[in-house]
């Protein structure tokens, strides 16, 4: 079974989400012994984030390309077989200003493309990535999972939203919110976090 574990918490000491990403992984290292792990740090190891260079490239022949749409190329051609290879997805993926970082919508952005992740039909879009699972390490600064900050969850709803269409109707949230609200409330939701994971995480849950 191959893994591909992402993260994109700014801070590699102080993250919330590298923190339960990595306990995660580690949860289903233990209970399945052969997962082949791939990993990747979107924030220093980041993709540029799409231009027009870019996407015109895309839809270029390899010798019509100039040197950085090749080298772009190969990058987005990288990232979007890891994703394809993979059986499982781990994303470490924070709340800022409502919404998932810049560096992970790049790799989403990669990732989705028409005729290898989705496709058009004259019914609409077809997902073509189905059949994997994917595990979101979220956290909140505040609450945003009920009471008026729901409106202003443009995060995790969004990430639904993305792997839905292309086809991943199997998403889970590890979620630890208000985390900026006070050194008891951090504490309480990193607890109930690990042992979401612990309890979740058992081998019949990867089948």
């Amino acid at each position: 079974m191959k893994l591909l574990h992402l993260d994109s918490g700014l801070f590699e000491d102080q993250s919330v989400t590298r923190q339960l990403s990595a306990r995660i992984v580690e949860q289903l290292r233990a209970t399945t012994p052969t997962l082949d792990v791939v990993y990747r740090d979107l924030i220093n190891d980041a993709p540029d984030h799409l231009s027009g260079e870019i996407l015109a490239g895309a839809g270029l022949a390899e010798g019509e390309r100039n040197a950085r749409q090749r080298e772009e190329a190969v990058l987005t051609e990288t990232l979007l077989e890891e994703f394809l290879a993979a059986d499982v997805i781990v994303i470490g993926a924070p709340m800022y200003n409502f919404t998932i970082p810049s560096q992970l919508k790049a790799w989403l952005d990669r990732i989705l493309q028409a005729g290898k992740t989705f496709r058009y039909t004259e019914n609409g879009a077809v997902g073509l990535a189905g059949g994997r699972k994917v595990i979101v390490a979220s956290s909140r600064g505040g609450i945003y999972s009920q009471g008026p900050g729901v409106d202003n969850d443009f995060q995790e709803r969004y990430l639904r939203a993305v792997f839905g269409f292309i086809g991943i109707d199997d998403v889970s949230v590890i979620r630890a919110e208000g985390v900026a609200m006070g050194d008891e409330m951090r504490q309480g939701a990193l607890s109930t976090a690990y042992e979401t994971i612990t309890q979740t995480f058992q081998p019949a849950e990867l089948v």
